[in-house]
């Protein structure tokens, strides 16, 4: 008998240190509601709260469109995750994928993910806080199934992508709490190419001769 309560406790001892948070991953909710969008070409990236969005917010989404909508990224190809990281503040170089990569919705839904739960292998069960962003990407090719691959490939204008502002969750799930929704401290944001250094410095060489040119008038 008592080999068999050692045991129990061995195990129960043994899945709490494994124990992993989780995040229940959409960013549609009763708690509010955001939205990813794409530019046009060469469009900047964006990120806040429209008019539209739920808490109401300020930037306008006038030429970009939803994620699943005519003119817009594909739904099923746009791929969308969450990265994560122990506490409030925390840096966004520590921030590390959570497990559960998503797709986006269509129709009255488009913009906004399919529900998946995301759980995060650096932040412990139940933590009282964590940092998180949303990612999302353009997967068209197949090539890219990961944010850890896809990232990289955004880097070197392969692909479209963007990312939201950090934002904090208390009372993480896992062990004990139910896993907690990203809103309403997630805004809404937009997909993009990034700049090519080339170009940005090209930008940066004709801003300076504009200002010298205007100097010596």
């Amino acid at each position: 008998m008592k080999k068999l309560i050692l045991a129990a406790i061995t195990v129960t001892t043994a899945a709490s240190v494994f124990a992993q948070g989780t995040v229940a991953f959409v960013n549609r909710s009763a708690g509010g509601t955001s939205h990813v969008y794409s530019g046009a070409p060469g469009a900047p990236s964006k990120q806040g709260n429209g008019p539209g969005d739920i808490p109401a917010g300020g930037v306008d989404w006038s030429g970009y469109t939803l994620i699943g909508t005519v003119g817009g990224m594909t739904a099923s190809t746009t791929f969308a995750q969450l990265l994560g990281a122990n506490g409030a503040g925390a840096a966004e170089s520590s921030l590390l994928p959570g497990a559960g990569v998503t797709t986006f919705r269509t129709g009255a839904a488009a913009g906004n993910n399919v529900l998946v739960t995301s759980t995060f292998a650096n932040i412990p069960a139940d933590a009282a806080v964590g940092t998180f962003e949303m990612v999302a990407w353009d997967n068209s090719s197949g090539l890219y199934p990961t944010w850890t691959q896809a990232s990289v490939a955004w880097g070197q204008n392969l692909i479209a992508a963007g990312r939201s502002a950090a934002f904090t969750i208390n009372n993480i799930g896992g062990a004990v709490n139910t896993p907690p929704g990203v809103e309403p401290g997630l805004t809404s944001f937009s997909i993009g190419i990034v700049p090519e250094p080339t170009s940005a410095a090209l930008l940066g060489l004709g801003a300076a001769a504009m200002l010298i040119f205007r100097r010596r008038k």
